[in-house]
């Protein structure tokens, strides 16, 4: 099958649809929406739990995934009646761990002291050096799902999706430094947090990765595309709250906003930390690859329109996404910036606002029905949630100075 089939539609099943071979199975697709969804987001979930406590955050997970998996729900109804498969994403907090933790990962294995003189301390130049050798090679690949597996790329694919197993294997190591070195004692109660909401939207993202996975997925109906979002979205909720409560316990007070750097900075060269940093850091570097094809088709269908596939518009929107997305991850110095002004913004739109929108734009639904107005109010808790999350982050921030 030629490249340019990933710019044909749903399926031939559907009016004024092109056809194409579907080949992901129910399993598959669940496993490749997890990968979408399980990302850097993990990272902040700990503090939010601290900001917020136990039950607030549990509450406030439990909304945030929900209303996830309705806009989903909202966001398939509409693919069904127009035939357009496609959304977008960013990239930048993926990088962003990327520069804060490979440095640190090095000098454990090196066992230097940190001094920040060798040009293997340069998160900035490191990330530059992985997103050359590594990320634009996986990023440059025509498709995203088992259709573009060839001989050449078999490698290449298998690691793309093994990120996920890293996560898996840095929650269940998480556990496990829990109950064998608790590191503080002190608690910190909370109940409400300007960065809490947007990280947890950030952290459920997954629209991006929904529309091409149903592209791709075998006998696809909107039901069962669902039950593989449902699915997909229960079982990251597990793995995140999971991972926020025994970094919560095990740091109380002291959680970083970076859960990475306060293990680092309570059990220094840690032969469990040291594993639990590759983890994340492997589980992100692949990751960024396969958020990036939904974003190149958006900005190629924005700029350029369904016209025939070509290399040299797909490899130049490849270089300027990566681009873009590296600038922004080399200046932005703290991470928690990164979840609170994107999840305010980025993510509440794509998460809540957009899909409501969509709906109440373009569908066919009578103005009283049930998804009309849970459209509606996807969109008025969206837009309540970005605005006041961003103020408050704002507004710590000039408190800061």
């Amino acid at each position: 099958q030629s490249a340019g089939a990933q710019y044909s539609a749903v399926g031939s099943n559907k009016p004024g649809m092109g056809s194409q071979s579907r080949e992901a199975s129910f399993a598959f697709s669940v496993f490749n929406l997890m990968n979408a969804i399980m990302g850097s987001g993990i990272l902040g979930l700990a503090y939010a739990m601290a900001n917020t406590g136990i039950v607030g955050f549990c509450l406030l997970l439990m909304l945030v995934s929900s209303l996830a998996a309705y806009s989903v729900h909202l966001l398939l109804k509409l693919c069904d009646q127009t035939g357009d498969p496609f959304y977008y994403y960013s990239m930048s907090s993926y990088l962003f761990i990327l520069k804060s933790e490979l440095p640190a990962a090095i000098n454990n294995f090196l066992n230097a002291n940190g001094a920040g003189t060798t040009w293997y301390e340069d998160g900035r130049l490191l990330l530059i050096l992985i997103t050359l050798c590594f990320v634009l090679p996986l990023a440059i690949l025509p498709r995203v799902g088992k259709q573009f597996v060839t001989n050449t790329q078999k490698s290449c694919v298998l690691r793309l999706h093994g990120s996920l197993l890293f996560v898996l294997v840095f929650v269940c190591l998480m556990i496990i430094i829990h109950f064998n070195k608790v590191c503080c004692l002190s608690k910190l109660q909370g109940f409400w947090s300007a960065y809490a909401i947007p990280t947890m939207a950030f952290s459920f993202l997954c629209h991006t990765a929904v529309l091409p996975i149903y592209c791709e997925l075998d006998r696809p109906t909107k039901k069962r595309m669902q039950r593989v979002t449902n699915l997909s979205i229960s079982l990251s909720f597990i793995l995140y709250l999971v991972s926020a409560l025994f970094g919560y316990l095990t740091f109380y007070a002291h959680v970083d906003s970076e859960l990475l750097q306060g293990y680092d900075a309570y059990l220094p060269r840690d032969i469990v930390v040291m594993t639990v940093r590759i983890a994340i850091l492997l589980s992100v570097l692949l990751t960024v690859p396969l958020i990036h094809f939904p974003a190149r088709k958006a900005v190629i269908l924005l700029l350029f329109g369904s016209r025939r596939f070509s290399w040299w518009i797909h490899s130049l929107t490849t270089v300027c996404i990566l681009a873009v997305v590296l600038i922004l991850a080399i200046f932005v110095p703290d991470i928690r910036n990164v979840f609170g002004v994107v999840g305010s913004t980025t993510s509440s739109c794509l998460l809540f606002v957009f899909p409501g929108l969509f709906y109440l734009r373009i569908s066919n639904q009578r103005f009283r029905s049930l998804d009309y107005i849970g459209a509606a109010f996807l969109v008025v808790f969206g837009v309540m949630v970005g605005v006041l999350s961003l103020t408050l982050i704002i507004w710590t921030w000039v408190q800061s100075f």
